[in-house]
């Protein structure tokens, strides 16, 4: 299905346009019970993620499982994503690893018709800048796609290093998972003015009020992958100022969700995936090193979610 990129300018575009008027999805990766890839189950979930009008949607990334899949399967999922989408959103795919590899699913995102590619942190080592950087140029020149870099775990870009990876023609944001807003702030000074920058801490709605007040008000939300209800009506309060509103579903759902969250290694992929069993979808269980919510976890969970919804006026 390959297709002809729309070029780095008007990919940036659309993307900031849909960033304004809604969440960032992160889709999960649909799998049976004996682990395989379930494409009829992502086809359908995929769906109602953009049912529920995401500003754009970014499958095979780190909700999404990418670690876990093989070429053949990454194929599938962003082609079904991209076939979905019909051009409503963008697509962006993840890839990673280290840059020959990170290529490798490149293309494949490019023949499947991504928009763009986000650029997950590189596998294990840590690295200087002069090889951070190395990384995003040996990818931007092996693909036409546009790049949005991921700063997170070994991966943190200083000011002189953001503008390097800006001023490739392809490198067009920055994804920030480290939340440290003075390093942030420094970052989003340093770049040319039309290049984006969202807030992609796990639980991003946490820190979404701090995150606004240095420039960077667009997010991911996790919770789009299970209860776009409530990270709609999250979205909505924190544009309108609604306060009271932001407040209540921080303190009632957010928070709890968090705290839950941090139980256990994994379980901001884990609980997301269990949150959406929870409510019907045919997603599956996570796949090793994950492991799925203990009893005692998925009832709390449980308990968590129905509060969360009661509060949008939603149900189980």
């Amino acid at each position: 299905m390959t297709t002809v990129s729309a070029g780095p300018v008007t990919v940036a575009r659309r993307l900031r346009e849909g960033m304004a008027g809604g969440v960032l999805s992160f889709p999960l990766t649909a799998f049976r019970d004996d682990g395989s890839l379930d494409p009829d189950g992502f086809r359908a979930y995929v769906a109602e993620r953009l049912a529920a009008a995401p500003g754009a949607v970014f499958p095979a990334c780190g909700t999404g499982e990418f670690f876990s899949l093989d070429e053949d399967e990454y194929r599938q999922v962003v082609t079904i994503t991209v076939e979905e989408a019909a051009g409503r959103v963008p697509v962006v795919a993840g890839t990673g690893y280290g840059w020959a590899q990170a290529v490798r699913f490149a293309r494949i995102a490019e023949d499947a018709g991504a928009d763009a590619l986000l650029v997950l942190p590189h596998y294990l080592v840590a690295a200087p800048q002069d090889g951070l950087v190395a990384q995003l140029e040996q990818i931007a020149a092996r693909t036409p796609l546009p790049l949005i870099a991921y700063q997170r775990g070994q991966v943190a870009f200083t000011a002189g290093s953001l503008r390097r990876i800006a001023a490739l023609p392809n490198v067009i944001g920055l994804k920030d998972g480290h939340s440290d807003l003075d390093r942030l702030q420094r970052l989003t000074l340093a770049a040319p003015e039309d290049f984006l920058f969202f807030n992609g801490a796990s639980t991003a709605e946490i820190q979404a009020r701090a995150y606004a007040t240095v420039g960077v008000p667009a997010y991911s939300s996790a919770v789009h992958a299970f209860a776009p209800e409530i990270a709609g009506a999250f979205f909505t309060a924190l544009r309108d100022n609604d306060h009271g509103t932001v407040g209540k579903l921080l303190r009632d759902f957010y928070v709890p969700l968090v705290e839950l969250r941090d139980r256990v290694p994994g379980y901001a992929v884990s609980l997301v995936k269990a949150a959406a069993r929870l409510r019907g979808h045919r997603v599956g269980p996570v796949r090793a090193p994950l492991t799925d919510p203990s009893p005692a976890d998925l009832a709390a969970l449980t308990t968590v979610l129905t509060a969360g919804l009661d509060l949008v006026g939603a149900s189980l």
